[in-house]
């Protein structure tokens, strides 16, 4: 009996250990929740874009109202960075190794992401969508991330060719972000005005904490530029062309898609913004495709009374599609190489963005991990209206 009992006793200790086992076999998942991060600047300069990850609030809402994953309901835990790469750091450390995240997704900015990509990547935490279009995240491309976000440089590049081929554009100048957000588009106008035979008549950096820009705008009136591109936030790209106004420079603006959210430029910004010419990521807030529709009933049922629709919270459905396309792929065996594999699988997705494609994981290919490279382009007009001046295309 004795030895029975050690017998049973270690039938015991197995089952327990292998039902925690179970449990526990993935951070970040149980038997009926799955963990998801994103940070998002909800204070501070880039606060605007802080709509992304309330966007994804209402998103996964949608989803476990709807059911959840395989039984699962998703846990979101989204914290507030001020676009400060350090508190981003600092809250995913926290997160991950506090409360134990499986995925991270979206999250806004560059700096802020460079900042905690290794740690995530060393240790095989997937992250899906970052709210920035920045070569970083497919040079090198890394296993565990997964780019959804056209390029800015490829943008850059888009906007240069309608400048010149569409407009005319002789002499453009470039105002941006002295960090891997504006030097990408940089590198994506030099490109594309080599090509030809033009260069950036100015190039001028904005460090994120300037608030007097004046000679930052006088650089670009002395140039002679008919022609300025944006590549900042959206409180210094007012903060530009109002100084430029003030000082009777009134060329073609042209902007990156972080600043096509129209209406609020528009407020915000007094009307200047009337006239800039932008990329765009996603449809349009006024599109009647049953997949937006489906999304603003969703924003209508969840969103706080003061939340506007508009592209960058709505952007916080469309940039993890493919996460929960890959989730639902996965099954009740949720793993995080699981999840990986099919994400790799996904194949001609198209949700609100530009067509998505990934493929295995090649560490010498960029494009294993660069989903789309689709863009638009569009105008504002009075009030914030939208006019599409392009169809969807690919810039390479």
């Amino acid at each position: 009996m004795k030895r029975n009992g050690i017998w049973v006793l270690a039938a015991v200790v197995v089952l327990v250990f292998g039902f925690s086992f179970t449990v526990a076999a993935e951070e970040g998942v149980t038997d009926t929740e799955i963990h998801i991060g994103q940070w998002g600047p909800q204070t501070g300069p880039a606060a605007p874009w802080g709509s992304v990850a309330r966007g994804t609030a209402a998103f996964f809402k949608m989803i476990n109202d709807a059911g959840g994953i395989h039984g699962r309901k998703i846990v979101y835990h989204m914290f507030d960075d001020g676009y400060n790469p350090a508190k981003t750091m600092a809250g995913v450390k926290e997160l991950q190794e506090g409360v134990g995240i499986f995925a991270w997704a979206s999250g806004v900015g560059t700096a802020p992401g460079m900042a905690v990509r290794d740690y995530l990547m060393e240790r095989k935490v997937p992250w899906v969508g970052a709210a920035s279009g920045s070569h970083h995240w497919i040079t090198p491309p890394k296993k565990y991330q997964f780019a959804t976000y056209p390029l800015y440089y490829n943008e850059a590049m888009a906007l240069c060719r309608y400048a010149i081929k569409t407009l005319g554009s002789k002499k453009i100048a470039m105002a941006y972000q002295n960090d891997g957000y504006g030097k990408n588009g940089v590198e994506g106008a030099e490109n594309e005005l080599k090509k030809h035979g033009l260069e950036l008549v100015a190039k001028v950096p904005v460090e994120s904490k300037d608030t007097d820009l004046k000679s930052h705008v006088m650089k670009m009136k002395k140039a002679g530029a008919d022609t300025v591109l944006l590549w900042v936030n959206p409180t210094h790209g007012i903060t530009i062309m109002g100084t430029a106004r003030a000082m009777q420079f009134e060329p073609q603006w042209m902007s990156v898609s972080t600043l096509s959210d129209f209406p609020l430029m528009s407020k915000i910004s007094k009307g200047l913004w009337e006239g800039v010419i932008t990329g765009s990521f996603a449809e349009l807030p006024d599109s009647e495709t049953p997949l937006m529709k489906k999304y603003k009933q969703a924003y209508e049922k969840y969103a706080a009374k003061e939340e506007r629709w508009g592209i960058f919270y709505y952007a916080g459905f469309g940039f993890i599609e493919t996460m929960v396309e890959a989730l639902n792929r996965s099954g009740r065996d949720l793993t995080r190489e699981r999840f990986v594999k099919e994400m790799e699988g996904i194949k001609n997705f198209k949700g609100i963005m530009g067509t998505i494609n990934f493929k295995p994981f090649d560490p010498k290919d960029p494009s294993s991990r660069l989903g789309t490279n689709e863009v638009f382009l569009i105008k504002c007009l009075a009030d914030g209206k939208y006019e599409k001046l392009t169809d969807w295309m690919t810039v390479d």
